[in-house]
């Protein structure tokens, strides 16, 4: 059986139908149910734009069936996708998740199916990514002959993941105090970006409000990886400074992808190849400010 898709959307209505859009180019599409929480206003302000959204979602076609939960109040991302997530496996066990700003290619869900039927039993896998950096930011080498590369990172733009590994995830952070007294621990936890730890800093001491970081600690505790395509499956629309969470970053962005493309050489989930995480740990380290930047921002302050 295919995996549900999972939908979350806000406030975003050209983001949100350009996402649907690319999902039904899926041919899995008439197969799988989608769900879409959407949320309510944070303020005013985002009224009309909620509505907006809410409109456009009831009129969507096209999938097995299509269940929609509405918000009564703003939940916010993280209590959101946490709560919306969990109520779907409940019933599914396996899930496919999606943000209102990702472009999928009309393979994603046939991939998405198949690497969850494909590492449900390997005990390395914790999750499954659809999108990867461009092949700007990380080269994947010339003799890596596999599809699919495992990261100690989870991958927040189109994602999926079974309910056995959804449960073992720590979301209230008892492990906090002791992982920070443990820098072996942090140091482990940073392979997958020198700004994990700190994320994960910020979310209990509430300056970020964040499902993902808790996600990847869950990763780090259970000694599993996430497995991403070595080419992108997800473009990111959203880096234009229309979400709350996702500011623009070039390294990261792409402009179009393979549509033909569709990976079927799947790695193990203990395969971690040297290179592709040094190459992965350095797209989330921010690039040095040229001269001329310094010099600015030292006189506009």
């Amino acid at each position: 059986m295919n995996a549900p898709i999972t939908l979350f959307v806000y406030n975003r209505p050209v983001h949100t139908r350009r996402t649907v859009e690319a999902l039904l180019k899926n041919e899995l599409v008439t197969h799988s149910d989608l769900f879409i929480f959407s949320d309510a206003a944070k303020t005013s302000s985002a009224d009309e734009s909620v509505c907006e959204v809410r409109k456009y979602i009831r009129t969507i076609g096209g999938f097995k069936s299509v269940k929609i939960v509405e918000r009564d109040r703003n939940w916010g991302l993280a209590n959101s996708i946490i709560d919306g997530v969990t109520a779907v496996m409940n019933e599914y066990e396996r899930i496919i998740v999606l943000e209102d700003d990702l472009v999928t290619s009309p393979n994603f869900l046939e991939y998405m199916n198949a690497a969850l039927d494909h590492y449900e039993s390997d005990p390395k896998a914790f999750s499954i990514g659809g999108y990867n950096f461009p092949e700007t930011t990380l080269p994947i080498p010339s003799d890596y002959s596999w599809d699919t590369y495992a990261s100690f990172r989870c991958c927040s733009w189109g994602w999926a993941t079974w309910i056995d590994r959804w449960k073992r995830v720590d979301w209230g952070m008892d492990y906090y105090e002791t992982f920070m007294r443990d820098q072996t621990a942090q140091e482990s936890f940073n392979r997958g970006g020198s700004d994990m730890s700190g994320m994960l800093k910020m979310q209990h001491e509430g300056r970020i409000d964040s499902w993902a970081i808790r996600f990847c600690y869950g990763h780090h505790a259970n000694r599993m990886h996430c497995v991403y395509p070595v080419k992108t499956l997800v473009m990111n629309i959203g880096q234009d400074h229309s979400g709350t969470h996702c500011g623009r970053n070039i390294r990261w962005e792409h402009t179009s992808f393979d549509e033909k493309w569709i990976p079927r050489k799947f790695c193990q989930a203990h395969n971690i190849d040297a290179r592709i995480t040094r190459g992965f740990y350095d797209a989330f380290v921010p690039p040095k400010r040229s001269l001329v930047a310094r010099i600015l921002q030292r006189f506009s302050m």
